[in-house]
């Protein structure tokens, strides 16, 4: 099942309230039940250092060490891992793909690869091997320039000290660009990088002879201006509808004065907020449906309105993670795997330290099938009960989504207060906090279902006397 359509956030860590790097993404697929689980993988776990992906026959030889990480696969591996996002020991977090698409020029003349590397395994053979943001960069870069890439698609990196987004944009071609420290950035499946700065490799990264190869094929529309986005993306009426509404939304919402427009073509990549930005209005973000406008599917706009833009929230969401790389604890605390499954909309961020042993049992087991305990399961069903009557039970999802941030804070109170933290303490109060989401989304869904039951069309009011 190819995993495609997302939306991501990147924020430096003087853009946000407590100083704390961050990359996030709604991880949205083809259908709305697709089951995922979170994983940890230990540094001595039995590995095959030669890889072949599942999905197309992808090969490269791994490193013989790897670092412990955290991965949310597909609980179906048949097409491929699909680990998608996770925290490694250096704390260096990954989240992979956005997926975007490269224009018929560019194709033309690097096409894609076949057997390259493709999203399914690319958080695999990368991850566990980084001891920086800009080292994964590099990493998978060589990749894709070795090996080739079998998708356009764009990935987030992220450590304590800085931010990038690399995007692939051809066969073996990719760019990237460190988040500006006090800056943020929204990507919904377009190639949205802008204008790369060759002189400037601290800010800047590319493939080899990417500014050649742009040349010799006459790439490039904007003479001596190098715009990746213009080169290498594409800007099409489906772009305006489906993408660059939920980078306008975004905006919206951070930068509110900058008065844009949903379809418009040239969204800046990179944007300042007006205001520190906080964990809770970054999950606000990645469960939004254009509230307050008349786009939104739920609210009260025209039948054409409601349907004319692509929400960043979706019944499809399976993996809504955050990740977060906190700079004032010890090294062993740092990373943090705020983990959603589910639509945001509806759904809480369960906070996990992502140097524990363990997330928890519940989170790792086969959930192939339904099974009302099981985390996976457990939220799709919130998203169902909760969309069903919407506008009537608003105020009890946005208060539960209020509690459970909460609980989120407390959580971490108690982790950081572990007088001496290591994997294993770290692992208990993760399963603890798991247990804590647990019963708090049980007891969400049992107040849905009695809403929901008082709002039947199949009731009748009868006479007292009878």
């Amino acid at each position: 099942m190819l995993h495609q359509a997302c939306t991501s956030f990147l924020a430096g860590k003087n853009a946000t309230i407590d100083g704390n790097p961050v990359i996030a993404r709604n991880e949205d697929n083809g259908v709305a039940i697709w089951p995922k689980r979170v994983v940890v993988h230990v540094a001595d776990e039995p590995r095959n250092l030669n890889f072949i992906s599942k999905g197309n026959q992808f090969r490269t030889t791994l490193p013989e060490k790897a670092y412990h990480y955290t991965a949310v696969p597909d609980t179906d591996p048949s097409a491929g891992f699909y680990e998608e996002s996770g925290i490694n020991a250096k704390n260096v977090a990954m989240s992979a793909t956005e997926s975007a698409y490269a224009n018929s020029r560019v194709l033309g003349v690097d096409p894609l690869v076949a057997d390259g590397i493709a999203e399914d395994a690319m958080l695999t053979v990368v991850l566990p091997y980084i001891d920086s943001a800009k080292a994964g960069v590099q990493r998978l870069g060589h990749l894709v320039e070795i090996n080739g890439a079998a998708e356009s698609n764009g990935i987030l990196f992220g450590d304590t000290n800085e931010v990038w987004y690399m995007e692939i944009v051809s066969g073996h071609h990719w760019v990237a660009q460190r988040i500006p420290d006090d800056a943020y950035a929204v990507v919904a499946n377009q190639l949205a990088i802008q204008d790369i700065d060759f002189d400037r490799p601290q800010e800047f990264m590319t493939s080899t002879n990417i500014r050649q190869f742009v040349q010799s094929h006459h790439l490039n529309p904007d003479g001596n201006r190098f715009n990746s986005r213009h080169i290498f993306g594409t800007a099409t009426a489906t772009d305006s509808h489906y993408n660059t509404p939920r980078v306008w939304y975004g905006h919206k919402l951070f930068t509110p004065s900058a008065f844009e427009n949903p379809t418009d073509q040239e969204l800046p990549f990179i944007q300042h907020a007006e205001k520190k930005i906080s964990l809770p209005e970054i999950a606000n973000f990645l469960g939004s449906h254009y509230q307050e406008t008349p786009y939104d599917p739920l609210g009260n706009g025209t039948d054409t309105e409601r349907h004319q833009f692509r929400a960043v929230g979706l019944s499809r969401t399976q993996n809504s993670h955050i990740l977060q790389l906190r700079r004032d604890v010890v090294p062993m605390l740092a990373g943090i795997v705020w983990q959603c499954f589910g639509n945001p909309a509806f759904n809480p961020y369960v906070p996990f330290y992502a140097q524990g042993d363990q997330l928890a049992a519940n989170y790792a087991a086969d959930n192939s099938d339904y099974q009302g305990e099981n985390p996976y399961w457990a939220s799709k069903l919130l998203d169902v009960l909760s969309e069903a009557h919407y506008h009537e039970n608003r105020q009890l999802i946005d208060n539960f989504l209020g509690a459970t941030q909460a609980i989120g804070y407390q959580r971490l109170q108690a982790g950081d207060a572990i007088p001496t933290p290591n994997s294993a303490s770290l692992g208990s109060l993760n399963v603890e906090t798991a247990a804590t989401y647990a019963n708090a989304i049980q007891a969400q869904a049992g107040k849905l279902v009695q809403a929901n039951a008082a709002l039947s069309d199949l009731s009748f009011t009868m006479d007292a006397n009878l």
